[in-house]
């Protein structure tokens, strides 16, 4: 029960500024769209053609398939992610927005850099999509949307030990998605990148909102 009371307060607290609560309520229609959206763009991009390279990393060793790490980090992290952002109605609203402008991004990344899958790659297949039959993709490739979203949540989490968490999880992600051949090498060092980017767009964006009369 006073779980549950701590997660009103702060909410109540958040939503009583209107300028902030429209901007909540705003972010949560845009990242719905974009998400929307972004499933058609992804097969547009899955069926027009791109280039290959040679990626001087990926072919140093042979790919080993680590689907299970992968997503057990993936899904681990959301978790906690998520409950954490609970308690931190403006961090949870700053996630949002980060995520979405990373997605933004990330269509425009790969709608100028069309790209064929690394040579040898283990597809990487999450079992909850496919549960609904969902297609996996191989060509999303510019940037790596998984390494990204968790340096969003080393960004966005304020608590040190929580930040080691996410940013461990961020080079084990990396990691994983090289090992397996999904990304390229570059799609996985430009991530984070990117992810700061969108934080600080959504950071300005916010301290900007907030500080309307």
């Amino acid at each position: 029960m006073q779980f549950y009371q701590e997660i009103k307060t702060e909410w109540k607290k958040f939503l009583s500024d209107k300028n902030l609560a429209v901007l909540f309520a705003v972010s949560i229609v845009v990242l719905a769209f974009i998400l929307y959206w972004i499933t058609k763009f992804l097969i547009f991009v899955e069926a027009r053609d791109g280039f290959t390279f040679r990626d001087p990393i990926l072919r140093l060793f042979e790919p080993i398939d680590v689907t299970w790490v992968s997503f057990g980090l993936i899904y681990g992290g959301l978790i906690v992610a998520l409950f954490y952002l609970t308690f931190h109605p403006e961090r949870f609203m700053l996630a949002l927005q980060a995520y979405s402008f990373m997605l933004l991004i990330r269509i425009v990344s790969m709608y100028l850099l069309p790209l064929n899958p690394p040579e040898n790659i283990i597809p990487l297949r999450d079992p909850f999509v496919e549960i609904f039959g969902g297609k996996t993709f191989l060509k999303d490739l510019f940037f790596s949307g998984h390494t990204s979203t968790m340096f969003v949540f080393f960004l966005t989490a304020q608590r040190k030990g929580l930040k080691i968490v996410f940013l461990i999880a961020t080079f084990l992600i990396a990691a994983c998605v090289l090992i397996q051949h999904v990304h390229y090498s570059v799609d996985v060092l430009i991530a984070p990148f990117i992810a700061y980017a969108s934080y600080r767009i959504s950071l300005n964006m916010y301290d900007y909102i907030k500080n309307l009369k």
